[in-house]
């Protein structure tokens, strides 16, 4: 069976957005290529956490975040606010940050939604399958048994049961302190 396309004409602000935002020079942290927009490093600089841009928590040099198109209601990403796209590229202290906030994320997850599993991973370059390979991020995606139903593997689409909104609360609400 083939990969079937379908229209998703509401992401091309998503698509978009980035290179009418701010830049990654522009971002808290600084860093990035100057003048080269990122999407990470716009929601890094959109303000405290809220649902309206995702973000979950802020750390010194790491914030978490709601991805905007998640495999399953949850799927949160740690990023550092510093604009590196490899892992030898983070310092010890980003590389610990990033680690105690995945920690704090899968707390959050499992207390929110009770999942039977989660997935950690990076997606290191494009060819790995990284959407965004200029900012580093990690993510983490709270898993069920029997979570892939045929419209995943008929339609090759996932349904998610609630909004981002609600998914954000979810998470804020059981974020440890």
């Amino acid at each position: 069976m083939s990969l079937e396309h379908l229209w998703a004409g509401w992401r091309s602000e998503y698509v978009i957005g980035p290179t009418t935002g701010v830049s990654a020079d522009e971002a808290p942290s600084g860093g990035g290529v100057r003048g080269d927009p990122c999407v990470f490093c716009r929601i890094a600089a959109s303000g405290p956490p809220s649902a309206d841009n995702g973000v979950l928590w802020v750390g010194d040099l790491t914030f978490a975040v709601l991805n905007a198109y998640p495999y399953a209601s949850g799927h949160l990403m740690v990023l550092p606010f510093r604009h590196v796209g490899s892992l030898g590229e983070i310092t010890d202290e980003e590389g610990a940050e990033m680690w105690s906030t995945l920690r704090l994320g899968v707390a959050a997850l499992d207390a929110a939604y009770g999942p039977e599993g989660i997935n950690l991973g990076a997606n290191l370059g494009q060819a790995a399958g990284a959407g965004i390979p200029r900012h580093l991020h990690l993510h983490a995606v709270p898993r069920w048994l029997g979570d892939t139903n045929f419209m995943t593997a008929v339609a090759g689409a996932r349904v998610l049961p609630e909004a981002l909104s609600v998914s954000w609360q979810r998470l804020v609400d059981a974020w440890p302190t």
